[in-house]
């Protein structure tokens, strides 16, 4: 597998020969991505999808199909754009490449906010490790061993000692940060450490991608 971060929530993954885009939003930078072959959405949210940039993305990429949480999908028909709807145990594939999704819905921001769908993403294919993507939830049952864990950094709805509560529940392999568009440099490294040192007895590896490119995993 290759991860590319490109930016806040989005990953590049590269595995079983399939390109596929993870949340591709408004704080991350997809203007070159090309070849994909699909493109995954956990939740509605401009961070996570970039209704405004996302023609563009699929005109580079006319054979991505898109799959999303299902509120996702309706905004996505309503500007007639093809959209499968991912539900929570039902897997679907992608060449040897399968995908789980996991969870329902997105993390209470506040009692004042609506809440919406967020459905994460367990990625799996034979002789390879696995990588789940929560977009902006804590809670999901993922149907299998993580090796990867995409964790949020920070968030209006997330505190670090959930994010370390989160990686201990997962046990991945290694911990790879997303969701950091929001802190500053100093203050990303503080999550980082905090994630690292916490996420279980003796420390988790943490794998920090920002910036290296496609890194092999």
């Amino acid at each position: 597998m290759q991860l590319t971060h490109l930016g806040h929530s989005c990953l590049l993954v590269e595995i079983a020969g399939q390109r596929v885009l993870i949340d591709p939003g408004t704080f991350s930078t997809f203007d070159d991505v090309t070849d994909l072959d699909a493109i995954l959405v956990t939740h509605q949210h401009f961070d996570h999808l970039d209704l405004e940039r996302l023609p563009a993305l699929l005109q580079r990429n006319p054979g991505a199909a898109i799959h999303a949480d299902p509120e996702s999908v309706e905004i996505l028909r309503h500007k007639e754009i093809p959209a499968t709807a991912t539900v929570a145990g039902q897997t679907f594939a992608l060449g040897d490449l399968e995908i789980t999704p996991a969870g329902a819905r997105h993390a209470v921001i506040t009692d004042y906010v609506p809440g919406i769908a967020n459905v994460g993403l367990y990625l799996t294919a034979p002789g390879e490790a696995s990588l789940f993507h929560p977009g902006d939830a804590l809670d999901a049952h993922v149907p299998g061993d993580v090796d990867i864990l995409a964790t949020q950094v920070n968030a209006p709805w997330c505190a670090v000692k959930e994010s370390v509560e989160f990686v201990r529940r997962l046990a991945p392999s290694v911990v790879v940060p997303i969701h950091d568009a929001l802190v500053t440099e100093a203050g990303r490294g503080i999550y980082l450490r905090h994630i690292g040192d916490f996420g279980r007895d003796g420390g988790v590896p943490v794998r920090d991608l920002r910036g290296a490119g496609a890194t092999s995993m």
